[in-house]
Formats: structure tokens, sequence, C-alpha cells
């Protein structure tokens, strides 16, 4: 079964400047299938699409051409993006608050039942291993611990799809083996991945896919075998991809 798919996606920016109108290729005519269950990972250089991709897939932006499907359902649908999991980039949380009552605010805006938001919360805690922090303020946390707090909202309401921009960015590499646990064991849950990252060689650790955007169109979708017969040398097919395409 297919958790999402795109139609032809595309996303033109329009920008004056000078009084001149230009326009900017954000993604072109993607064409992309995310399978159920499966982890998923965009890979591109800077301004590749990459998230642009993420925020059209969520609504947050509205595409010039090309359709969405979430579920098989056609997007925009309110009740299908409800049963998504977001972590964006840059993560902006309420530095005085305690990672309870953040997540407490989250589970009320994700509309939870309220019976069932302090169990929902000590059962996400546990999985991003946080419980011992649920009563510290998030201006105490480290940068990896935010990162799992980021990844502890987008489970609340447990949603299967979850899409992630640039999870393990910023990270030491401590935080970042720990984002990998924590992405393989929801995998293990029945959970579909979809994210971008910049760092390739957790990419191939993980993923069971790899889409390559360049310049916002897809130029190649990887599987597990393509680097593994290389070795699991990832990093030289993209890089050999990326100047093969560039214009």
């Amino acid at each position: 079964m297919v958790a999402i798919r795109t139609e032809n996606l595309t996303k033109i920016y329009h920008r004056r400047h000078l009084g001149k109108l230009r326009e900017t290729v954000g993604v072109k005519e993607l064409n992309l299938e995310i399978k159920k269950g499966e982890i998923f990972a965009l890979l591109g250089l800077n301004g590749s699409g990459k998230t642009t991709t993420i925020k059209l897939i969520l609504g947050l932006l509205f595409p010039t051409a090309g359709k969405i499907y979430i579920q098989e359902k056609l997007m925009p649908n309110r009740e299908i993006i409800q049963q998504i999991g977001y972590l964006p980039e840059l993560p902006y949380f309420y530095r005085f608050l305690t990672v309870r009552e953040l997540l407490n605010l989250y589970a009320r805006l994700s509309e939870l039942p309220r019976g069932e938001i302090n169990q929902r919360i000590e059962e996400t805690l546990e999985i991003v291993k946080m419980g011992k922090e649920k009563n510290t303020q998030l201006a105490e946390l480290s940068r990896g611990m935010l990162q799992r707090i980021g990844i502890a909202q987008a489970l609340l309401h447990n949603p299967q799809i979850l899409i992630f921009d640039e999870p393990v960015a910023g990270l030491d590499p401590l935080g970042i083996r720990e984002m990998r646990e924590i992405l393989l064991n929801l995998k293990k849950e029945g959970k579909t991945i979809f994210f971008s990252s910049h760092i390739i060689s957790e990419v191939e650790k993980i993923s069971d896919r790899v889409g390559v955007l360049n310049e916002g169109e897809l130029v190649r979708v990887l599987e597990q075998k393509d680097w593994f017969l290389r070795n699991g040398r990832l990093e030289e097919i993209f890089l050999e991809v990326v100047s093969q395409t560039k214009t």
C-alpha cells in the first residue's frame, strides 16, 4: 500500500524585484511514492526542493500544479492531515514551559480526549527516553533533548505517518545515534517515516529507499541494495547522480 503519492507536483515561486517578476522552481513535476511502513529519505543539495516538497505534502504550501494523495485520499483533507506527525527543521518551543506542560498543550491542539492525555504523554516520553525530564523547563535542555521532545510532540496523537525535516541537524554523535534508534523503533511499530537529511551516513543506515532531488526534480530513487552493492557508499552514488544531472 502507498502511504504518500504525488503526481506531477510542481511549485513555482514568483518574486518581484526591482519591478521585474522572477520565477524560481521549488519542485518540478515530482512523481513520488512512499510505501506504507518504510523509511524513505530525501537527499539533495541546498535549494534542491526538499523542504518545499515536505511543506507541499503537509499543505503548508499550495502547489502550482499537480496532485498529492495521502493514504489514497486526495489532499487537502483535514482528517488525513490530523493523522500525520510532523517535526520541522527548526522547531520552536516555549522555553519556560516544562516538558509535560508543552506536551499537554500539543495534546489539546491535537484534540486528544482529556482523559487520555496524561497516559499518552507518559507513553510518548518513554518512547523518546525523556521520562525523567518531564518536569524540566525546556530552557534547561540540550539540543538533542529538544529534538527528542520534537519527536514526542509529533507522536502524541499516535499517527501512522511521520514526516521529519532534517531530524538530526545540529546533533552531536550521541544525539544522532539516539535519534537513529528512535526512528528504527518507530519503523518496527509499523510507522511510515518520510524525512530529509544532509547526513548521508545516517540516511544509508536506516533508510529502505532514498530519493535524490536536484534543482527541484526527482532524478533518482535508490533502494538499499543499490548502496549495499557499493559497500554502503551512498555518498558516492549521490554525488555521481547530482553531478550527472546538474545543469
